[in-house]
């Protein structure tokens, strides 16, 4: 007989006059006192954050909520052009496209810093740095975190965070970490690999002690607001059906008669 594996989280758990998540009340200790953020970080950790983790972790989240008609965008108001009655599957549509070049580069960021980390042990920040830009370019892979198809002179977002991460006292050597892969990169490629939004939260998320296997998660819950707002948009002011006759018309333009 197969032993069966035992049931268990140790989330949350409910009973017909209680809820508790995370050993917490959540209409006495959570409702009108836990901001999202603060929902969230406690739901990865198992313990709220202190004012200038709640302040970091806000910041990283807010700043991936937004960033225009972006593939993911695109893939959501695509969806709900055909299915308006869910809107639940054209978020989910733009959600999954997610991965190693959209928002979910975060969380190779985040492994690398906190591996590398964890692995320095006598070498500098500096030689870790150069060991992983080495270990990517000889595995023929992006570094994730550097390089940015609209932000070529650097992302605007970066050192806002980063200075809002040294005002809290918070992940200064997962930062620099990640300020010595970009300098190695710009060093063994001679071109230009500013640090992208992706890399400076990769490296926050690590720092405020986030699992990386949970990091590309705080991408997929901000992002998730952004969609319902393009969503809502849509629904009123739509650009979908235009997108798509545009595309058809335009893809397929050299294949018809010319007049």
């Amino acid at each position: 007989m197969v032993e069966r594996t035992r049931i268990r989280s140790d989330i949350a758990w409910s009973t017909p006059d209680r809820i508790v998540v995370r050993g917490r009340e959540l209409t006495t200790d959570i409702i009108g006192t836990v901001d999202l953020g603060g929902m969230a970080f406690l739901t990865l950790t198992g313990r709220l954050p202190d004012a200038d983790e709640a302040r970091l972790f806000n910041a990283i989240a807010v700043t991936l909520v937004e960033h225009g008609i972006t593939p993911s965008v695109i893939a959501a108001r695509m969806t709900y052009m055909g299915a308006p009655e869910a809107m639940q599957a054209a978020v989910g549509a733009g959600l999954a496209g997610l991965g190693s070049v959209f928002v979910g580069s975060i969380e190779g960021v985040a492994r690398y810093v906190q591996e590398g980390l964890a692995a320095k042990g006598e070498h500098t920040i500096a030689e870790v740095a150069a060991a992983i830009v080495s270990e990517h370019r000889a595995a023929k892979r992006p570094v994730p975190g550097i390089g940015h198809n609209q932000h070529k002179g650097g992302d605007p977002r970066v050192p806002r965070l980063f200075q809002i991460a040294r005002e809290c006292g918070l992940a200064a050597s997962e930062i620099a970490l990640v300020e010595e892969v970009a300098a190695a990169a710009e060093k063994a490629t001679g071109r230009s690999l500013p640090i992208n939004a992706t890399g400076a939260i990769g490296a926050i998320a690590a720092g405020l002690g986030i699992p990386w296997k949970a990091a590309r998660g705080i991408g997929v819950m901000a992002r998730a607001i952004g969609l319902v707002g393009h969503l809502l948009e849509e629904a009123g002011n739509p650009i979908a059906y235009e997108i798509w006759q545009r595309a058809e018309d335009e893809a397929g333009a050299h294949l018809r008669p010319k007049d």
